[in-house]
C-alpha cells in the first residue's frame, strides 16, 4: 500500500504555529513581492477569498473580516518542511519516504499489514503534529493515484475522517472514485478535463473503468495508460528511492520595485545565477548553457502598466560547470545583451540547462580544467552561507544595497533559522 502526506494549508499552518491567536482567525499568504494569494487557511476560503487571486482586489474583503495576511516567508516554511520529512523518516524503514512537494510525500506502507494500516496512519499523523506543530492529512490506498484520491478526500472532510482516509477495499475505492469529480484527478489537467467531460467522463471512476488501450489513444499515450491502471488499483508509478535529479534549473523574480539602470538588472541577473549554481552543486551537477530573460514593463494608459514580451538570449559555454563565478560573467554579458536604456523592467531570471552529472564533465581541448580547487571554493562558500544564512559570502557582482529586491512587507520572524528573530516569551 502507498499513502502520501500532505500538511494542511501548509503556509498557513506554519505562520499559526507561532501565533497560537491566529487559530480560529481566517490566515493568507502571499506570493513574491505581495502579489498573489497562493495559501489560505479554512477559514479564509469559507469567507470566499480566492486562491491565486490579486491582493489588491481581495484586500477590502480581508481587511472587512479581518484576516491575518503574511509575505511568503521561506526560510521558515523550508525548515518547517524539513522538520515535517525528518519525522517521517524517523517512523519509517530506510527510503520508504519520497518528498514530492515541500508539503506532500509519498510512504511505502507495504510493511504494514492492511488491518493495521488505519491505526498506523493515524499514529503518523498525531505523531507529526504532536512533534512539529504542523497538522497533515493522509490518504491511503493501493496505488500513489488512489492515495491521492483517498487524501483528496481525507482533506475536505477533516471531521468526518480525522483527516485519515484508508482505501483497503475495493468497495471503499469505488466510492471514493465516484465522489472525485474528473478534474480533481492527480494528473489530469484542464484540457484533458473538458475533453473526458465532453466524452461523458465526469468522475474517476467513470476513467477508471476505461481500457487502458483507449486511455493509450485518447490520454496522452503511456501516461495516460499509467494514469487509468492506477485507478484500477494495479501500481504503475513506482516509488522513488531519491530524488530525480533535475534537467533544467531556474531562478526568477518579480523586482520589488521597476528597474531602470543597467547596474541593478546586472546584479539582479547576478544573484539570480548564484542561487540557480546553488541549486545545482546540490544535486552535484553542472550546466552547459546558460540563458538570460528580462521582462519589460509596457505602459497601457496615462496610470496603467503591463508586462512587455520577454527578451531573452543564452550562451553556450566551452565547458559544463557549477562554480559560481563561471557563470555569473556569461550570464552578466548577456543581461548587457539585452538591456535596453528606454525600457523600465519588472521581471528578470536565469536557466541553466544542459545540465550532466558533475562527476563526468566532457573534457575540451582547449579550455584548461578548473579541477577540485574551484569546487573546494563552491562547497566552502555553500556551508558558510548554509550555516550563517542571508549570504554572508557572495560576489561583489550580486551587489550590497539590493534596490531591485523581492518585497515582502508583511513578513513573520524566521523564528528557526535566525538567532535574533527567536520566538520570544514573556
Amino acid at each position: 500500500m502507498k499513502a502520501i502526506v500532505d500538511c494542511n494549508s501548509f503556509y498557513c499552518s506554519c505562520e499559526r504555529l507561532f501565533r497560537p491567536d491566529l487559530q480560529h482567525r481566517p490566515v493568507v499568504v502571499l506570493s513574491n513581492n505581495d502579489g498573489c494569494i497562493i495559501s489560505r487557511s479554512d477559514e479564509a476560503k469559507a469567507l470566499g477569498v480566492e486562491m491565486a487571486g490579486p491582493y489588491f482586489k481581495a484586500k477590502p474583503l480581508i481587511e472587512k473580516h479581518g484576516v491575518a495576511t503574511f509575505s511568503s516567508n521561506y526560510n521558515l516554511y523550508g525548515d518547517l518542511s524539513w522538520r515535517v520529512m525528518e519525522t517521517l523518516r524517523m517512523l519509517l524503514p530506510q527510503n520508504s519516504v519520497e518528498v514530492y512537494s515541500v508539503d506532500e510525500c509519498f510512504l511505502d506502507l507495504s510493511h504494514i499489514p492492511v488491518g493495521e494500516l488505519p491505526a498506523f496512519a493515524l499514529h503518523l499523523r498525531r505523531t507529526v503534529e504532536r512533534w512539529t506543530g504542523i497538522q497533515v492529512s493522509i490518504g491511503v490506498a493501493p496505488t500513489k493515484v488512489l492515495s491521492k484520491v483517498a487524501n483528496r478526500l481525507a482533506k475536505k472532510h477533516k471531521k468526518l475522517t480525522d483527516c485519515v482516509l484508508v482505501l483497503d477495499t475495493p468497495r471503499k475505492t469505488e466510492q471514493a472514485l465516484q465522489r472525485t469529480p474528473i478534474e480533481d484527478v492527480w494528473g489530469i489537467g484542464h484540457q484533458y478535463s473538458v475533453k473526458l467531460r465532453n466524452s461523458n467522463i465526469n468522475n474517476a471512476y467513470d476513467l477508471s473503468i476505461k481500457d487502458v488501450n483507449w486511455a493509450t489513444k485518447h490520454l496522452g499515450g503511456v501516461t495516460g495508460a499509467r494514469l487509468v491502471r492506477e485507478l484500477k488499483g494495479i501500481e504503475s508509478i513506482q516509488m522513488l528511492d531519491e530524488l530525480v535529479n533535475k534537467k533544467m534549473i531556474a531562478t526568477t523574480r518579480m523586482f520589488g520595485s521597476p528597474v531602470k539602470d543597467l547596474k541593478d538588472i546586472k546584479e539582479a541577473i547576478a544573484t539570480y545565477t548564484s542561487r540557480a549554481a546553488e541549486k545545482l552543486r546540490r544535486q552535484h551537477s553542472a550546466a552547459s548553457t546558460i540563458s538570460v530573460f528580462v521582462v519589460p514593463r509596457e505602459q497601457t494608459n496615462s496610470t496603467h502598466f503591463r508586462h512587455g514580451p520577454t527578451i531573452s538570449s543564452h550562451i553556450i559555454l566551452p565547458l559544463a560547470t557549477s562554480c559560481t563565478h563561471e557563470l555569473i560573467k556569461p550570464a552578466v554579458s548577456l543581461a548587457e545583451r539585452l538591456y535596453d536604456h528606454t525600457k523600465v523592467y519588472k521581471k528578470a531570471g536565469v536557466m541553466l540547462s544542459g545540465i550532466v552529472p558533475d562527476s563526468s564533465i566532457q573534457g575540451n581541448l582547449f579550455n584548461e580544467p578548473s579541477g577540485n580547487r574551484n569546487r573546494m571554493l563552491m562547497s566552502m562558500i555553500d556551508n558558510v552561507n548554509f550555516a550563517m544564512r542571508d549570504d554572508v559570502l557572495k560576489f561583489a557582482a550580486s551587489g550590497t544595497t539590493r534596490n531591485w529586491k523581492m518585497r515582502q512587507e508583511l513578513r513573520s520572524p524566521r523564528y528557526t533559522t535566525r538567532w535574533e528573530e527567536l520566538y520570544e516569551i514573556r
